[in-house]
C-alpha cells in the first residue's frame, strides 16, 4: 500500500484537521469563482457580448468541471499529492489567465479559441478538487457519505459567494483585473500547498516534499513575476489595439476607457483626439463638431429652458446646450464617474468641451439613466440620450420602448427628443429599429442622418410626444456652427435607396431586438 493510501498519523485534534480542510474548500471555491468571472469580464471588455461571453465561459466550465471530477478517479489513491499538483497548477494558470487571453486577443488574433481551451483547462482542475478533499476529508475521521457531502458542499458554496463579491468590489478597484487573477493564483496555491504541509504532511515522503515544495516556489516566483511586469505588459499590449499613442488608459468600475493622441497631427495641423470606451470609438476631434451639432441643436429648437442629457460623459453635447443663453439648468445623467472625471481633468479634453461641467447651470447625477428616469420628478423642455451603441447587454434596455416611455413620462409640454442611433447603412435594421421603439412608446418621429468621417454615416431620431412629428430646423437663433444648418438638415432627412426604412419590430427588455440587430450587423463590417 501506498504512502497516500495508509491512515494519516494526524497529530492535530481531528476536529482541527477538518477545519482546516473545508477551509481549503472555502478558499479554493472562491478563487475558482473569481477565475471564471475574470474570463467573462474580461470578454466584455474586448468583445463586448457580455451574455455570450457568459454562456461560452460558464457553459464550457461548467462541462469541463464534469469531466475533471471523472479524471480524479485515479488520483483518489494518491489523493494529497494530487491534490497539492491540481492546485498548483489551477493557481498558475488560473493566475495567468487574464494575461494569457489579453496577448491572445493584442497580438494573435486567437481569443475566441484562447477562451474555449483556457475555460476548458481550468474547468478540468476545478472540477478535480472535490473529489480529492472528500477523500481527505474522510481521511481525518470517515462519515456518512451524506454528512461529507453535505459539508463540503456548504463550504464550496459559501466561498463561492465570497469569490463573487471580492471580484468586483475588492480585486478590481485595488489590483485591477490583470493583477487581481494573479493575487487569487498566489492565494490558491498557498491554500492549496498549506493544507498538504501542515495536516496531511505525515503522507508525504520525504522526495515528495521536496517535490511539491520546491514546485510552489516556482508558481509563486512565476505570479510575483507576472506581477511585477503586469503594467509594463498591460501598456504594450493595450498600445496593439490601437492606431495612436495611448495617451490615458483606465479600467474603472464600468468600463475600460482609453484616450489616444495621433503624433503626427491631422493635415489641417491638429492632433486628433480620440476616445474609447470598451474599445468602440466614441469621437475623434477633428470631426466631433459634426456628431454633436447634429445631435444637438434640432432638439434645442423648441423649449429649452430646462435639458436633460443621457450619457455624454466627455462634456462635448453639454458644450453645444450651453453656447444657447437661454438655457436655464442642464441635468446630465452620466453612469461612469471615471469619465467624468477624465473630461474634466485631461487639457485637450477640457479645451474640447469648453470646461462644460464647470458651468453653474449643469447638475451631474451619476446613476442609471433607467433607474434614475424611474424616479424622476422633475420635467423637461428638451432631451439629448447620448449613449453607447445598443451592442451589449447592459445598453440594449436603454434603447427599449420601456425607456423611451420613462423619458416620455419626464417631459413637459412641446418637449422634443433626439436620440443617436447608429448608421442607418452599417446598422440598419438597427437603426430602424429605434425609431419603432420610439412610435411604439407614443412619440412622432423623424429620422435623419450626416456624414461623419471618423464613423461614417451616421443617423439620429428627433421626435416629440403625440402625433404631429417635430420640424427638423436648426434654431433661428443658433449660435455660429460649423457645420450644421438648415439645407444640411433637408438633406438629412432624405435617405438614398441603400438606407431607406426596413420593416422591423419594437425593442422591448423582454425582447431586445435592437441587440439582436446590432449585434449581426456590426459583426458584418
Amino acid at each position: 500500500m501506498s504512502t497516500d493510501q495508509a491512515e494519516p498519523p494526524v497529530r492535530v485534534r481531528w476536529r482541527v484537521a477538518r477545519s482546516a480542510v473545508l477551509a481549503a474548500v472555502f478558499v479554493c471555491a472562491a478563487c475558482g469563482l473569481v477565475y471564471e468571472l475574470a474570463l467573462v469580464a474580461l470578454g466584455s471588455y474586448l468583445i463586448g457580448d457580455t451574455v455570450g461571453q457568459a454562456s461560452i465561459v460558464l457553459g464550457v466550465m461548467v462541462f469541463a468541471m464534469g469531466l475533471g471530477a471523472l479524471a480524479a478517479k485515479p488520483l483518489q489513491s494518491r489523493a494529497t499529492v494530487g491534490f497539492a499538483v491540481v492546485e498548483l497548477t489551477l493557481a498558475l494558470l488560473g493566475g495567468l489567465s487574464v494575461l494569457g487571453l489579453y496577448a491572445a486577443f493584442a497580438w494573435l488574433d486567437l481569443y475566441g479559441p484562447a477562451l474555449v481551451v483556457t475555460a476548458l483547462v481550468l474547468g478540468l482542475l476545478i472540477g478535480a478538487e472535490i473529489p480529492l478533499l472528500m477523500v481527505l476529508l474522510q481521511r481525518i475521521r470517515a462519515q456518512s457519505a451524506g454528512s461529507a457531502v453535505a459539508d463540503l458542499f456548504a463550504a464550496d458554496y459559501v466561498g463561492a459567494l465570497l469569490g463573487g463579491l471580492a471580484f468586483p468590489f475588492v480585486l478590481i478597484p485595488v489590483f485591477g483585473q490583470l493583477r487581481g487573477a494573479l493575487v487569487v493564483g498566489a492565494v490558491n496555491a498557498l491554500a492549496g500547498v498549506l493544507l498538504v504541509f501542515t495536516v496531511f504532511r505525515r503522507e508525504l515522503t520525504g522526495r515528495s516534499r521536496a517535490a511539491l515544495g520546491a514546485g510552489s516556489v516556482a508558481v509563486l516566483l512565476c505570479l510575483g513575476y507576472a506581477y511585477a511586469v503586469a503594467a509594463d505588459f498591460e501598456v504594450t499590449a493595450r498600445q496593439r489595439l490601437y492606431r495612436d499613442p495611448v495617451v490615458h488608459a483606465e479600467r474603472s468600475r464600468y468600463q475600460d476607457i482609453v484616450l489616444t493622441r495621433s503624433g503626427t497631427g491631422t493635415a489641417r495641423g491638429e492632433a486628433d483626439l480620440r476616445l474609447y470606451l470598451n474599445g468602440d470609438l466614441q469621437f475623434s476631434s477633428v470631426d466631433e463638431y459634426r456628431y454633436h451639432e447634429a445631435l444637438v441643436h434640432p432638439a434645442l429648437a423648441g423649449s429649452r429652458g430646462s435639458v436633460l442629457v443621457l450619457g455624454a460623459g466627455d462634456g462635448l453635447a453639454v458644450r453645444e446646450v450651453l453656447r444657447y443663453p437661454d438655457v436655464a439648468s442642464v441635468t446630465v445623467v452620466e453612469l461612469d464617474p471615471a469619465v467624468v472625471a477624465l473630461a474634466r481633468a485631461e487639457p485637450q479634453l477640457r479645451a474640447l468641451n469648453g470646461g462644460a461641467f464647470d458651468d453653474p447651470r449643469v447638475r451631474l447625477v451619476h446613476t442609471d439613466a433607467f433607474g434614475w428616469l424611474r424616479t424622476a420628478a422633475d420635467r423637461f423642455d428638451s432631451v439629448i440620450i447620448d449613449l453607447p451603441d445598443p451592442d451589449e447587454t447592459a445598453t440594449a434596455k436603454l434603447y427599449s420602448v420601456e425607456f423611451y416611455s420613462l423619458v416620455r413620462a419626464v417631459l413637459a409640454d412641446d418637449a422634443r427628443v433626439v436620440v443617436q442611433s447608429g448608421s442607418p447603412y452599417f446598422a440598419p435594421r438597427s437603426f430602424w429599429c429605434i425609431e419603432r421603439s420610439l412610435q411604439v412608446a407614443g412619440f412622432a418621429t423623424v429620422p435623419y442622418h450626416v456624414d461623419v468621417p471618423s464613423f461614417g454615416d451616421w443617423g439620429f431620431v428627433l421626435a416629440a410626444p403625440g402625433a404631429r412629428p417635430p420640424a427638423l430646423t436648426v434654431p433661428a437663433d443658433a449660435p455660429p456652427l460649423r457645420f450644421l444648418d438648415s439645407a444640411t438638415l433637408r438633406a438629412a432627412a432624405n435617405f438614398p435607396a441603400d438606407r431607406r426604412r426596413v420593416a422591423v419590430e419594437e425593442s422591448t427588455l423582454l425582447h431586445p431586438r435592437v441587440l439582436e440587430y446590432a449585434r449581426v450587423e456590426w459583426r458584418n463590417y
